[in-house]
């Protein structure tokens, strides 16, 4: 079968049809990966995969990252290290038996804290609820684009420092001391809007809004500016929802989007397979040489 290809929406998004993941040849994976660097996301639906083979196609994108393994919940998938378990079942004892539990998890960009951040992440449903656990994401370039220039032009050469200390659920990262002032928690500070390392593509990077903070700026005058722009981020224009299915497979590029889940009933069960690569860029000014 050829590969198709239809958007989600027109700022971001692209439903993908004619390859199965278990098969993909080289050829294939490169006309995929075309559509995911135009379009961020790749949503592949009825797809039929073992651990194996979601992991073999995952490793065809790069170095994979080994789920941090921090914490209750945070579990890679047996027998398969580089894989990690999203999931709110417990086991007998009441332990998670992956992360992120039921509740709703707010628009972040995964793991921006670390000066090299993964650049890309892909779910894989194994089970899922009756209703909610919808994950939503968003265009950064779109977001950009939709601007007016003179806020471009305030944040061209600002940085933000992206906050180390939760996680996507708001929990405490292990290690780190729970902190809620902004200009002095743990972080990484990368530029507000960066070059797609690959493309060259002019994006926001924004990590997650949570401790966010401008350097140079007082809190307050940082606050109302991060405000300003976690509006045009999260705009509905520049967002698709995506209401999973058995099978479904999404990928999404790390630097060029965020996203969010939706929570859902804590008696429901919800169970999905994470891959993530490895980072191998920083973060780099629009206006300065990518570094890789």
């Amino acid at each position: 079968m050829q590969i198709e290809f239809s958007p989600v929406t027109p700022a971001i998004g692209a439903w993908v049809q004619g390859v199965s993941l278990a098969t993909i040849t080289p050829a294939q994976f490169d006309r995929l990966y075309a559509i995911w660097q135009q379009h961020h996301v790749v949503v592949l639906r009825d797809q039929v995969l073992d651990n194996g083979q979601f992991e073999r196609f995952s490793a065809m994108l790069g170095e994979l990252d080994p789920p941090p393994n921090q914490g209750a919940g945070r579990k890679s998938v047996p027998g398969h290290p580089n894989l990690y378990v999203v999931s709110n079942r417990k086991n007998g004892e009441g332990e998670p038996l992956g992360a992120l539990g039921d509740g709703e998890a707010l628009w972040h960009t995964d793991m921006s804290y670390l000066e090299r951040p993964p650049f890309a992440s892909m779910l894989w449903s194994i089970e899922l609820p009756a209703s909610g656990g919808d994950t939503c994401f968003a265009s950064m370039p779109a977001a950009l684009r939709g601007m007016p220039q003179d806020l471009v032009s305030r944040i061209e050469r600002l940085r933000i420092k992206h906050d180390g200390t939760y996680d996507s659920g708001g929990y405490v990262r292990k290690g780190v001391a729970a902190n809620d002032n902004p200009a002095e928690s743990v972080g990484t500070l990368h530029p507000i809007i960066i070059s797609q390392p690959e493309t060259g593509e002019r994006t926001l990077y924004l990590g997650r809004r949570r401790n966010a903070y401008i350097p140079g700026l007082p809190l307050a005058e940082s606050e109302a500016l991060l405000n300003a722009i976690w509006g045009y981020a999260t705009a509905p224009q520049v967002t698709m929802r995506h209401q999973w299915r058995l099978g479904d497979v999404v990928l999404w590029n790390n630097f060029t989007t965020m996203h969010r889940r939706d929570g859902f009933p804590p008696e429901q069960f919800r169970t999905l397979h994470r891959s993530q690569i490895k980072g191998q860029y920083v973060p780099t000014a629009a206006n300065q040489k990518e570094a890789a």
